[in-house]
């Protein structure tokens, strides 16, 4: 394994790992999600993300999708709490396409005026989508019953507030935070290490041109406002995403549920706060999850489910940033049994203090094969390292045998202790 990091003159990040196999993932991220974002704001990262593909000054909607799609590539985004990330996946050999598409919709975006509408409505409908399934519901739901606002919020936002967004706010916090000092590139694949600098110093520089050109030549400026006139002056951007601090925070511990008619089914979440995965801590929690509630040799596999027959599905999962962290419990059962599900759960989650040596060590292993397996692929594995250099420094990815390995017996039943939980339910 060849592992290499460097950040360019202009600020941007560039993280590399070799692989024989002929299959390269791009992904660039802003350093920049929906933890950063206030109330008022709520859903505007995951808005311009959605954005970003609605054409640039050289490509349109359909041309972004051709140029990587006819040669065999999947194109695609998502929005996080501490990043937005855009990524290509297609054959090694054809690197150059993948870093000038993703380079372009990330740095050139235009944001046309009749998209932003279009894209508003469209972005109602997938809030609406996760509302209506039951599990989402609950899992958004117990989210904010462990967090105040802001950061409980629901990443899309609300309905009123996308509608509410216009253009000309988006393609400002875009032009902000969309920049190399604030952004990380990601490649993984069978390329040589000098290639990807080399086109990324490429592409970063063409965009710098194209700001000037902006300037000199105001009919280039087409349907987008020059960055001069959104930054102020040049360079404004990279200072400003400097000093972009996520706001406060703030814990808490709500228990409540809701009733909706037409559906059977009890969706319930049990919540914990973890620790961050900026922590040493973060190790402790994934092996607490892994041996509580992950696959069917789990604990709550095997008591609620396989013991007692009290539900079809249940499982633990972790979400952990630099700046949050928390365990969720997720079950589906008949109403009926939804308390004796609850008082189940939180007693395996307490009996967690009690497990032997020998019980910690084939979880140890267990982790680390995860890692292993889920490292295939190259699109999880420029996730895991985008989001262990967020969190700190990108080469910890590679330092997480021996993490998990240090995890020790008294600091499994540190965090069995905990007492204070969230919990949401809906049910008929």
């Amino acid at each position: 394994m060849e592992f290499k990091k460097i950040k360019l003159k202009n600020g941007l990040t560039v993280l590399f790992e070799r692989r024989d196999v002929p299959v390269t993932t791009v992904m660039l991220a802003a350093k920049y999600g929906a933890a950063y974002e206030l109330v008022e704001e709520k859903g505007i990262a995951h808005f311009m993300e959605h954005l970003c593909f609605k054409g640039t000054e050289k490509r349109t909607v359909k041309q972004i999708a051709e140029e990587v799609e006819k040669v065999g590539g999947d194109l695609n985004a998502f929005t996080h709490e501490e990043v937005t990330a855009y990524h290509v996946k297609l054959p090694s050999e054809h690197l150059n396409i993948a870093m000038d598409v993703i380079f372009d919709i990330f740095f050139n975006a235009s944001f046309p005026e009749d998209e932003v509408k279009k894209e508003a409505n469209v972005i109602c409908e997938e809030i609406k989508m996760y509302k209506d399934n039951p599990r989402m519901h609950v899992l958004e739901n117990i989210k904010k019953n462990l967090y105040e606002e802001p950061f409980g919020c629901f990443i899309a936002g609300s309905q009123k507030g996308v509608k509410g967004m216009t253009r000309e706010q988006l393609f400002k916090k875009h032009r902000e935070m969309y920049v190399p000092s604030n952004s990380v590139l990601c490649v993984v694949g069978n390329n040589e290490f000098e290639e990807v600098i080399s086109l990324a110093e490429k592409l970063t520089s063409q965009n710098s041109e194209l700001e000037k050109k902006r300037e000199v030549f105001p009919e280039l400026r087409t349907q987008t406002a020059s960055l001069l006139e959104l930054r102020g002056e040049q360079g404004a951007g990279e200072r400003n995403s400097d000093r972009l601090k996520i706001p406060e925070i703030v814990k808490k511990s709500v228990r409540d549920s809701e009733k909706r008619a037409g559906i059977e089914q009890m969706n319930l979440a049990i919540g914990f706060h973890f620790p961050h995965s900026g922590e040493d801590g973060r190790y402790v929690a994934e092996v607490f999850s892994a041996i509580l509630g992950q696959g069917m040799s789990s604990k709550l596999f095997s008591e609620v489910r396989e013991k007692r027959g009290l539900v079809y599905g249940v499982k633990s999962d972790l979400d952990l940033g630099k700046n949050y962290g928390y365990m969720i419990i997720w079950a589906g059962t008949d109403p009926a049994k939804e308390k004796e599900v609850v008082d189940i759960c939180l007693e395996e989650f307490r009996k967690m203090g009690d497990i032997s040596e020998e019980e910690l060590a084939v979880a140890k292993v267990q982790v680390v094969g995860n890692r292993h397996v889920e490292s295939e692929g190259s699109s999880e594995t420029a996730v895991g390292l985008i989001m262990e250099e967020i969190s700190g420094d990108a080469e910890n990815y590679y330092n997480y045998e021996k993490k998990i390995d240090s995890v020790s017996l008294e600091d499994i039943k540190k965090l069995a202790g905990k007492t204070g939980y969230a919990s949401f339910s809906l049910g008929p």
